[in-house]
């Protein structure tokens, strides 16, 4: 099955990512700010409300990963 973001070529898959090598995803200046301070991994609870609300956006943009851990969880920047 072919989806409207993938081309097939041959038994190859691409991914919208690959066709567009430029691909760029916006990010403010406050987003920016937390993804400067993610260094390695975090629990979420060393974040202010206003930033866990960013780290979420993040998330959505698939530029921060979330794990659960015990009853909390932890948050890495992705690799781009």
């Amino acid at each position: 099955t072919n989806y409207s973001n993938q081309k097939s070529f041959g038994s190859k898959q691409m991914k919208i990512v690959d066709v567009h090598k430029d691909f760029k995803i916006f990010v403010t200046n406050e987003e920016k700010a937390i993804l400067n301070k993610l260094d390695g991994v975090k629990p979420i609870e060393v974040f202010t409300e206003r930033e866990r609300f960013t780290i979420e956006n993040l998330v959505r943009k698939s530029l921060v990963s979330k794990v659960g851990h015990n009853k909390t969880y932890m948050v890495t920047k992705n690799d781009n």
